[in-house]
């Protein structure tokens, strides 16, 4: 039997083993730290153990969280790292996708784009041609990236937020959720708006 490591047993987790398990032949085994080993959670799965660095074969991170993604991406050196997509999703044939990445129903993503490791492109997401989403990213549900923006590593794309073209979005920055971007957006920033502008810096 073909077992596939997720990595995480939260709402999002939620979201991935549906996707599995409607589009994969493989078996779940869960993990997670805020559960003991045998407990029975989500669609009655067993929790095999802790996230830690033994964890091996096909894996995928089902945590939301952008830094906790690239925390365990750094001690689970030995998961070979799945990508997953929606039999619903539209993804056109030149988009290269990382290892790690989820894409969910209905999302589309056209030509030329370019998606990171371990990267959320949400349900209904839109991500048009020439777009470079790095590493670590989540682009929230419905949110709608028009041609050739760039997102930086990490950063947080909020749920039906609209981005013009030729647009970048620094590295581990957050656009909250129904903002228009206008213009580019620095490292480690919070914008909102309409238009979007900067709320804070955080420093890290």
């Amino acid at each position: 039997m073909n077992y596939l490591n997720v990595l995480g047993s939260g709402g999002h987790s939620k979201v991935i083993i549906n996707l599995i398990q409607y589009a994969t032949s493989f078996e779940v085994k869960l993990y997670d730290d805020a559960h003991s080993n045998n407990q029975i959670i989500n669609n009655d799965l067993k929790i095999f153990g802790p996230i830690n660095e033994q964890i091996s074969g096909p894996s995928i991170i089902a945590i939301g969280n952008n830094r906790v993604r690239k925390n365990i991406n750094s001690i689970c050196f030995a998961a070979d790292w799945v990508k997953l997509i929606h039999a619903n999703a539209i993804i056109a044939d030149d988009v290269s996708i990382g290892g790690g990445t989820v894409v969910m129903a209905g999302a589309i993503i056209q030509p030329g784009a370019k998606i990171g490791r371990h990267c959320i492109i949400n349900t209904g997401a839109c991500i048009d041609h020439d777009c470079i989403v790095g590493d670590f990213c989540h682009i929230g549900p419905n949110a709608a990236l028009a041609g050739g923006v760039n997102v930086g590593e990490g950063s947080f794309i909020g749920i039906g937020s609209s981005i013009i073209p030729f647009i970048t979005i620094g590295n581990w920055s957050t656009i909250g959720a129904g903002s228009a971007v206008i213009q580019d957006i620095p490292d480690n920033c919070i914008a909102a708006g309409v238009p979007a502008v900067i709320k804070k810096i955080v420093n890290e």
